[in-house]
C-alpha cells in the first residue's frame, strides 16, 4: 500500500484503470440487484403467507407499498447490468453511460436503506441500521473516483433533509438528524477513498506483474535463442575435430598419439553431449504440449532396456520386473524415452561396475508407477533438494569420472510434466537411490 493517504492511477495507466473498475462496478451491480431482488420477493413471500401478523406491524402500509416499488425497479439494474456487460466485452471498455448507470444503482441503495429508516420512525437516527448498511455497502463494494463520491453525498444529504422536512420534523429533531447524517457521510467519503487507494494499489501491482512477466518471457525466449544458434554452431566445429581425431586414428601411429587421440574423441563426444542437452533445455522450456500416443508401458520398457543391453553394453546390468496386466499412458515415446535413457545413465554413473539396477512398472491410483532404482553411491541429504534444478548445483562426477552439466534431470522433470505426471527421488548416500516416475493411466 502506498503511503500517500489516497492514491489515484494516473498517466497512460488512468483509462485502464476506469476500464477495469468500471467492469468490476457492473459485475458488483448485478449481484447485489439479485441479492436485492431476492430479499424483497422474500419479503413479498412473507406478506402473503403471513398476511395478518405483519399488516398489523407499525407502518406496514408505507413498507408494503416501497417492497413493490423496488420488485419493480431493481429488475431493471438487473437487466442492464447484463446488458452493460455484455457491452463491456465486446468494445473492451467502459463508455460515460456506464458511470451514469453504476452511479445510479448507488444512490438508488443509499435511498432504499435511507428511505426505509425514515419509514419505521418518524426519527431516523433511532433506527439508522438500514441506511449505515447501505453507506457501507457502497463504500466498500464499488470503486468510484472522488466527484463521483462527492456528487453522491451531496445527492444523499438533499434526499435525507428533503425527507426530514416531508416528515415534518421538529427543529432539534431535524439538528440531531442532520448531524448523524453529515457524521456517517464523513465517514463514508473516508471508507470510500481508502478502499479507492487499496483497489487502485492492487491494480497497479497487477500492472506492474503482467510487465515483469513479458519482460521475462521475452528475456526468456531471447535467451533460448541465443543458446539454441550458439549450441547448434558449436556442433560443426566439434564434428570436424571427432572427424580429423577419427581419421589420425587410422593412420599407423604411436601409443601416446593414440592416447591424445582417445582424449580428443572423448571431449568432443562430452561436448556432444552438452550441447545436446542445452539444445534440449531451450527447445523443451516454451513446449507444454506434445504429441501422445497410447502406449503399453511393458513392452515400452522391454524395448528401451533390450537397446540398452544390445548398443550400450548394459548386459546383466538391468532388470525389468514388470506389470501382471497390460498397463496403457499416453505418452511421447521419443520424449519419455529420453527421460527412461536419463535415469539409467544417472543409475549406472553412479553406481560401481556391473552394479545391478532395477526397473520396476506397477500401478496405483489409476497411474503407471515406473521405478528405477540403483545400489550405488546415492546421492548426499545436502543436494538432494536440488537435483531437478536447471544447472543444479547437485551436478557432481560419476564414480568414474563421469562429467554432467546439470541439465538431464531438470528436462526429464518438464518432459514428465507435460505429461501430466510427475517424478520424484528418495535416496540414502552409499545406498542408492530410486527415481519414481507416475503417469495418468488410460483405458
Amino acid at each position: 500500500m502506498s503511503s500517500q493517504p489516497y492514491k489515484r492511477v494516473s498517466g497512460k495507466l488512468r483509462a485502464s484503470y476506469r476500464d477495469y473498475y468500471t467492469l468490476k462496478n457492473l459485475g458488483a451491480v448485478r449481484t447485489g440487484s439479485i441479492i436485492f431482488l431476492i430479499l424483497n420477493i422474500i419479503l413479498r413471500i412473507l406478506y402473503s403467507v403471513f398476511p395478518e401478523s405483519l399488516t398489523r406491524a407499525q407502518n406496514y402500509p408505507e413498507f408494503n407499498y416501497t417492497n413493490w416499488i423496488y420488485i419493480c425497479i431493481t429488475p431493471v439494474f438487473l437487466g442492464g447490468s447484463y446488458l452493460l456487460i455484455y457491452l463491456f466485452k465486446r468494445q473492451k471498455k467502459a463508455d460515460a453511460f456506464m458511470g451514469i448507470f453504476i452511479f445510479a444503482f448507488a444512490f438508488f441503495i443509499i435511498f432504499c436503506g435511507m428511505y426505509s429508516s425514515f419509514i419505521a420512525t418518524s426519527d431516523p437516527r433511532n433506527a439508522l441500521t438500514l441506511y449505515l448498511t447501505a453507506l457501507s455497502i457502497i463504500s466498500v463494494v464499488f470503486v468510484l473516483e472522488s466527484l463521483e463520491t462527492l456528487l453522491l453525498i451531496i445527492l444523499t444529504e438533499l434526499a435525507f433533509t428533503y425527507l426530514l422536512y416531508y416528515n415534518a420534523a421538529e427543529p432539534m429533531e431535524m439538528v440531531y438528524n442532520q448531524l448523524i447524517s453529515v457524521t456517517l457521510l464523513f465517514c463514508f467519503y473516508f471508507i470510500s477513498r481508502y478502499f479507492y487507494t487499496y483497489k487502485s494499489s492492487h491494480f497497479l501491482q497487477l500492472v506492474d506483474i503482467s510487465e515483469k512477466n513479458i519482460a521475462i518471457e521475452k528475456a526468456n525466449a531471447f535467451k533460448n535463442e541465443i543458446l539454441g544458434m550458439v549450441a547448434h554452431d558449436l556442433r560443426n566445429p566439434i564434428g570436424a575435430v571427432e572427424t580429423i581425431a577419427m581419421m589420425m586414428e587410422m593412420e599407423d601411429v604411436d601409443k601416446d598419439t593414440h592416447e591424445n587421440l582417445e582424449m580428443i574423441k572423448a571431449s568432443c563426444a562430452k561436448a556432444r553431449g552438452i550441447i545436446s542437452d542445452l539444445l534440449q533445455a531451450a527447445n523443451n522450456e516454451n513446449i507444454n504440449i506434445i504429441d501422445t500416443q497410447r502406449t503399453e508401458l511393458n513392452h515400452f520398457l522391454k524395448r528401451i532396456i533390450s537397446d540398452w543391453k544390445v548398443q550400450k553394453n548394459a548386459k546383466n546390468n538391468l532388470i525389468l520386473i514388470g506389470s501382471k496386466k497390460q498397463l496403457f499412458a499416453e505418452i511421447n515415446a521419443e520424449k519419455f524415452q529420453r527421460v527412461i535413457d536419463n535415469l539409467i545413465t544417472n543409475a549406472l554413473k553412479f553406481s560401481k561396475e556391473n552394479g545391478k539396477i532395477d526397473i520396476y512398472l506397477s500401478e496405483k491410483d489409476n497411474q503407471a508407477v515406473i521405478e528405477v532404482r540403483d545400489y550405488g553411491v546415492g546421492i548426499p541429504a545436502d543436494i538432494l533438494p536440488f537435483i531437478f534444478e536447471r544447472f543444479s548445483k547437485a551436478r557432481r562426477p560419476g564414480v568414474r569420472g563421469e562429467q554432467s552439466t546439470g541439465l538431464g534431470l531438470s528436462i526429464a522433470k518438464q518432459i514428465i510434466e507435460n505429461h501430466k505426471g510427475t517424478i520424484e527421488v528418495t535416496s540414502e548416500d552409499r545406498k542408492g537411490s530410486t527415481f519414481t516416475i507416475r503417469v495418468p493411466l488410460v483405458e
